[in-house]
């Protein structure tokens, strides 16, 4: 007998609308951009994170089309259990991530005195990381 396979992303996932962060009238998130990163950019917009941001969750659907700058909202997993790309510095199974280039997340520094007056800036517990290409997190 085998085990069965789980897709664990299947688990009490939470949902949320938000406005997209624009660059000179052009929206920062597009089509390509489904399944990656994101993080707060300003009142309630987002767009992909950045080397160090704060991990928001993961972009799931966008209203529209590509050509329909201005107008386009965004859904974003921000609990649950998902899979992000990952970039250079690799996650570890059981720490925490931030937001990495691009769209990705990456393994988040050790607490120091330098943490932000709001606190740490890691977010989320790695439970599977496969190679170098995506991990799978708890958003907690």
């Amino acid at each position: 007998m085998t085990i069965r396979a789980q897709n664990l992303e299947t688990i009490h996932p939470v949902f949320a609308t938000f406005a997209i962060h624009q660059t000179d009238s052009i929206d920062d998130l597009k089509d390509a951009d489904l399944g990656k990163a994101v993080c707060l950019t300003g009142d309630y917009e987002v767009g992909p994170t950045t080397a160090g941001s704060i991990l928001l969750g993961k972009l799931i659907a966008l209203t529209l089309t590509d050509a329909d700058d201005s107008e386009r909202l965004a859904t974003v997993q921000i609990g649950g259990i998902c899979t992000l790309p990952i970039s250079p510095v690799d996650p570890v199974v059981g720490n925490r991530v931030v937001g990495g280039t691009a769209g990705t997340v990456k393994q988040a520094l050790a607490l120091t005195g330098d943490d932000p007056a709001g606190g740490n800036v890691a977010r989320a517990t790695v439970v599977a990381v496969n190679g170098t290409t995506e991990c799978t997190l708890i958003l907690n």
